[in-house]
């Protein structure tokens, strides 16, 4: 696969009078220029989908209703921009049914499930896919469904100058880009291009997330013109997220209000200092969403872990111990006695729960570490510079010896690209109407007011949300991948 670095001129046939202007953070760069002219204009024909140009597979399928034999039609890695950075991370698959179990599938007007592969904001590449890769990817197919797997680049990448060129926020903006390819060629890559559906678990998650949220947002054309994105919207209908790392800005005052008190797997405990400090800058970002809620009023650190109990936690331990049989069910309660089964519902503190999940993911803070060691902190990397601080609180702490005295003038913006809680801030009329979230009641990898936060903004805003947390399951968790399927179709309103 090529790998381009060059900054040429990235839409062929453009007029002469483009004018090249700078286009922070590109490639990891901050001074790269890119001729632009209307966002996403591409040449024609040069980024046209060839229908003839699949592999013709049949496989077996697992899924809810028994074992499928799926015959697809298989396009393998596709470049979606006209100017790659690295089209070895720039690529997607598309696979379509042609038959399940022997009867034929017309999936023209099938909904179109985009799912990504990310995790750790690392890069992802589909470059070497033979057939349909992700299990979601798998049982979209074999309802019927097209399936699109994107590739996109992250975090580690390092050109021979020593530039990073994956830190955010490339891997949305080639996320973007890849629904902008899809939706450029309706008509001619099956399925229904008005009914998108993202998903994706943890970094892949909040990408999802985000990818609904910011819709049609302006932020990211520069971005996309520069790549050469096509002359298509990346506007979603619908979105999955699982465990979504995101809300990086506030994720470590979130992890310290919800895990503070666990100790390290070592039996060690967080700096306390730390831990309340961040607690507090959490308690005043939380005070100033506004959420609200039902019995709840405006949700508030100093009720958000009740709302927490009654929302998720408690009904998901009721599920999990109502599919029990009645010898095993005992044998957990036996086992698990701060819970109180009144033979239909569980009950149970906020302290006893977290005392229940034990020790803590990871150390204070989470995810702007002081030394720059954190994998988010490589996000935000530019340049050749590989690391650097993203909040206030954790540069002026530093101990990397790097920090400086303000945080860099991009990183602001960029936070806000990274974000979805930004666009649902912002009330973003192009944002997915409809979304799938899950997350694991022991994922110490985040807090669980991330997806907490995430689900009522949504919910704040009419939108229909279907959220849920999976009892004593750790991160990257999915439990009713059937489910999903399902709930597409629903939301969809396709019956195939």
């Amino acid at each position: 696969m090529t790998h381009k670095m060059n900054r040429r001129a990235l839409i062929k046939g453009i007029a002469a009078a483009a004018v090249a202007v700078p286009v922070a953070g590109i490639a990891g760069g901050t001074n790269a220029l890119a001729a632009t002219a209307s966002s996403g204009a591409t040449a024609s024909g040069s980024l046209a989908f060839d229908p003839d140009a699949y592999t013709e597979i049949t496989t077996t399928i697992s899924t809810d209703d028994g074992d499928k034999e799926v015959t697809y039609h298989f396009w393998s890695a596709i470049t979606y921009v006209t100017d790659p950075v690295d089209e070895t991370y720039q690529s997607l698959t598309v696979s379509v049914p042609v038959s399940i179990d022997g009867t034929a599938v017309d999936a023209t007007d099938a909904p179109i499930l985009v799912s990504n592969s990310i995790g750790g904001y690392l890069p992802s590449s589909v470059s070497t896919n033979t057939g349909v890769s992700s299990s979601r990817a798998q049982l979209a197919i074999a309802a019927g469904y097209v399936a699109v797997e994107p590739g996109a680049r992250g975090r580690t990448l390092v050109d021979s100058s020593g530039d990073y060129y994956g830190t955010a926020p490339a891997a949305i903006v080639d996320l973007k880009a890849a629904i902008r390819y899809v939706r450029y060629n309706a008509g001619t890559v099956p399925g229904d291009t008005d009914k998108i559906v993202t998903a994706g678990t943890s970094a892949g998650g909040a990408l999802s997330a985000l990818l609904g949220a910011s819709g049609g947002s302006s932020l990211y054309d520069d971005y996309l013109s520069a790549l050469g994105a096509a002359d298509a919207d990346d506007v979603v209908y619908a979105t999955g997220a699982w465990c979504p790392i995101t809300d990086l800005e506030n994720a470590d005052g979130a992890y310290e209000w919800n895990w503070g008190t666990n100790t390290l797997s070592s039996g060690e405990e967080v700096d306390q200092d730390v831990s309340a400090d961040l607690t507090a800058l959490f308690e005043t970002y939380q005070s100033g969403l506004g959420l609200t809620a039902d019995d709840y009023g405006t949700i508030t650190a100093d009720n958000l872990d009740d709302y927490l109990l009654a929302t998720y936690l408690e009904p998901a331990a009721t599920s999990y111990l109502a599919d029990l049989s009645d010898d095993d069910r005992t044998t957990y309660l036996s086992s698990n006695t701060f819970i109180t089964w009144d033979g239909s519902s569980a009950t149970f503190s906020w302290s006893d729960y977290l005392d229940h999940v034990g020790s803590r993911g990871k150390d204070a803070p989470a995810f702007d570490a002081f030394d720059l060691s954190a994998g988010e902190n490589n996000e935000f990397g530019v340049d050749t510079t590989e690391a650097r601080h993203f909040t206030d609180y954790s540069l002026a702490n530093d101990t990397s010896g790097t920090g400086g005295t303000s945080l860099d003038s991009d990183i602001p913006g960029k936070l806000d690209m990274m974000n979805p809680m930004y666009f649902i801030g912002e009330s973003n009329d192009d944002r997915a109407k409809y979304w799938w979230i899950r997350t694991g009641t022991k994922d110490t990898d985040t807090a669980l007011t991330i997806v907490g936060n995430l689900a009522l903004s949504l919910e704040n805003l009419g939108d229909d949300v279907n959220a849920l947390m999976y009892w004593d399951a750790a991160h990257g968790a999915d439990e009713d991948p059937g489910d999903f399927i399902t709930w597409i179709g629903d939301v969809t309103g396709y019956t195939g």
